[in-house]
């Protein structure tokens, strides 16, 4: 049955590639693996990339390789910050008039809905957008569109975790066994916002209200959530980042991942093409790439994290996520109107203030 529904999905996709095909351009260009409206003549000309990304040096420098192989005519640079401080440099350099990067990815939806409204991108459709889901794309369609999705769910220790304990659902984590042996992240985190944010639209403001009573550990890093759940400090890991998951399995952790059954958490990076590029057609050209299955391929090797993309390999170890729910906020400026509430409702229950 999955790998029907697997094929049926693909050759849905299909067809509406087809069709937004003719609608990005009239005749896009078929390169190895994916479709682009760029002039590549113009892109080789203009030789260069500079993409702006939160994505560790590691991983930027690993999936740019992976451009440049199949473009060796385009050299690569990049710069790495933290998704605050890269949209504070960002702006500073436009105020000044100052036009560096060609691609950008933000891991924040607030700042690419602001971005966009001061006319930071450039408009590009892609021939590669027909692969993405409409709460993917920007509104309208072509400034910005998810380049990954950073995914959440339940890890225990098997060692400490009875079988019959194990929780199916964030509600099972409401069990008062948990009370004292649960981490979670920081209000610093978009991810965790998120989670806070679909569970209360689900359940209303009482799940986070009985939550609280367990005590939960707040930690900034889901290095630290993983390092004392395998120690045996906590049990139970809630928005457990899945990426940190795969890095404690392929280190031989006693780490378990549960996908629960209301769905897993989920916040997205964005990728578009910054306005006055410098080098415009590489941007558009490396835009496809990334948006296509190569690029994506390349990205989840990299980073770990999972392609909005169902036609795409999950990254390295990790399971197929086709046709699990993903908790996605229903209204985005909805969501980001309630932040505020959310800083002051979760550093009270861990305990920052």
């Amino acid at each position: 049955m999955h790998a029907r529904r697997y094929a049926i999905v693909l050759a849905v996709l299909a067809l509406a590639l087809s069709a937004w095909s003719a609608a990005a351009c009239e005749k896009p260009r078929q390169m190895d693996g994916f479709k682009t409206c760029a002039d590549v003549d113009a892109a080789f000309r203009e030789a260069e990339l500079v993409h702006y990304a939160p994505d560790t040096e590691t991983a930027q420098a690993q999936y740019l390789a992976e451009f440049r192989a199949m473009f060796p005519q385009i050299k690569t640079n990049f710069l790495r910050l933290q998704t605050g401080a890269l949209y504070a440099r960002l702006n500073a350099e436009r105020q000044g008039r100052t036009y560096v990067p060609d691609t950008l990815i933000l891991t924040e939806i607030g700042f690419a809905l602001d971005f966009q409204k001061r006319g930071g991108y450039a408009h590009y459709l892609s021939p590669e957008l027909a692969y993405y889901k409409a709460h993917q794309k920007s509104t309208p369609e072509g400034y910005f569109t998810w380049d990954n999705e950073i995914i959440a769910g339940i890890a225990y220790n098997p060692n400490f975790v009875k079988p019959e304990e194990v929780p199916k659902s964030w509600k099972d984590l409401l069990d008062p066994r948990w009370a004292g042996s649960i981490n979670v992240k920081l209000s610093t985190s978009g991810l965790q916002h998120a989670v806070w944010y679909t569970l209360r639209e689900r359940y209303g403001a009482e799940y986070w209200t009985k939550f609280s009573e367990l005590k939960p550990r707040g930690f900034d890093s889901y290095v630290q959530q993983y390092d004392r759940t395998v120690s045996g400090q906590d049990r139970m890991i809630s928005t457990a980042q899945y990426s940190g998951y795969l890095i404690a399995k392929a280190k031989g952790a006693p780490i378990t991942f549960v996908v629960p059954e209301e769905g897993l958490g989920v916040t997205p990076g964005v990728l578009g093409v910054v306005d006055k590029a410098p080098h415009p057609n590489v941007a558009r050209l490396f835009l496809d790439w990334y948006l296509g299955v190569p690029g994506q391929t390349a990205m989840a090797k990299a980073t770990l994290n999972y392609s909005p993309r169902p036609d795409v390999p999950p990254p390295p170890g990790g399971q197929s996520m086709v046709g699990v729910k993903m908790m996605v906020p229903g209204d985005w400026e909805a969501f980001l109107k309630s932040h505020s509430q959310y800083v002051r409702e979760w550093d009270r229950m861990t305990g920052l203030r």
